[in-house]
């Protein structure tokens, strides 16, 4: 009974220490990434677009320009392309000439109100000290029940949450490779419908329920349902792959490192330089991107962010299929191994 007792520790005390490292790793991870992330944004080379030949708007930007970092010019052919800029998302504000001697500033806050307003802040005092007056338009606001414009990061993080949240739990019950290929198609088709269901629940809670949009409920529920799908077979496939490991992995990749890069909180501008550009390929920030898209912008803004999320959700179903030929092509080896051949001796892989 002794020695059972002590094999039975053996066995338990490194498998518990590595689950508490690989946890106290993560919850430093989370503490580092987040507190690094949002305690002080600073921003930088926040866009803002001008039409060439519009002499006006352009000596403006070129002041801004020389006395601030916070503020990037991006110059545009014509006045109707820079309209396109705004509307497309590849600004936050466009600068033009006014009534009479003055200037025109058209914002988006529905992009990120914080660099909305720091834009109308520093065009504003700029056109102040060019004793030049400015009239601001916000083009696409944030609805008024959303004033701080987190609506849709908080809807992106409860749909990726749902979706490796999902994976997880079959991986529990149902091991984290599937044992065949038919096993791994029936995941792949649960995990789908689950997908579809938690986008439509997702959009009906943001629209009727708690009526902060009152449209555009089915393209968000489209939304959701790609965010949900390509997030579960992300976790399907590097848990397939690394079993209880790949679920820390999941963890890090989708929620440690995915919500403070996803430019949701803050702009990608206002954030450190190792962040600014994870928005435009971790799901949670391809998610918040193509929510704000289909309830605000012009479709044309959804052309990386649709495309991000579709690649994601392939990349994971070929990873939980080819996991799976893995994991059924090694036990179909160690099974023959194993098999007794016609002398009594094991049969071999040769």
């Amino acid at each position: 009974m002794g020695e059972d007792r002590e094999l039975a520790v053996r066995d338990w005390l490194p498998r518990t220490a590595a689950l508490l490292v690989g946890t106290l790793a993560l919850a430093t991870a989370f503490i580092a990434a987040y507190v690094g992330a949002l305690h002080q944004p600073t921003p930088r080379d926040v866009p803002v677009g001008v039409a060439l030949g519009n002499q006006r708007a352009q000596a403006v930007m070129a002041a801004v320009r020389a006395r601030t970092d916070k503020i990037k010019p991006v110059e545009y052919d014509n006045p109707d392309a820079a309209g396109d800029g705004l509307t497309a998302r590849e600004v936050y504000g466009v600068l033009s000439s006014g009534p009479g001697d003055g200037l025109r500033l058209t914002t988006a806050s529905a992009a990120a109100p914080a660099a909305a307003e720091l834009v109308t802040q520093v065009i504003t005092e700029a056109a102040r000290q060019a004793n030049l007056p400015l009239q601001v338009t916000d083009e696409v606001p944030v609805e008024r029940t959303d004033p701080r414009g987190l609506v849709p990061f908080y809807l992106a993080v409860g749909y990726v949450l749902g979706g490796y949240l999902a994976s997880t739990a079959l991986g529990l019950t149902t091991g984290t490779a599937p044992v065949s290929l038919p096993r791994a198609g029936l995941r792949v088709a649960t995990l789908a419908v689950y997908s579809i269901v938690l986008g439509v629940v997702g959009a009906a809670i943001v629209g009727p329920v708690l009526d902060i949009w009152h449209h555009d409920v089915p393209a968000v529920a489209a939304v959701g349902a790609l965010t949900v799908f390509a997030a579960a077979m992300i976790a399907a496939a590097i848990q397939a792959w690394l079993g209880l490991l790949g679920t820390g992995i999941v963890i890090l990749l989708l929620v440690v490192l995915g919500n403070p890069g996803s430019g949701g909180i803050y702009a990608p501008e206002f954030l450190p330089g190792w962040l600014r550009g994870m928005h435009r390929w971790n799901v949670t920030g391809l998610a918040t991107d193509q929510i704000k898209s289909a309830v605000y912008f012009d479709r044309r803004s959804m052309g990386w962010t649709l495309s991000g999320l579709v690649v994601w959700a392939l990349l994971g179903v070929l990873g939980l299929i080819t996991a799976t030929m893995f994991h059924t092509h090694r036990q179909a080896r160690r099974a023959a191994g194993a098999r007794p051949t016609g002398t009594g001796e094991p049969a071999t892989d040769g």
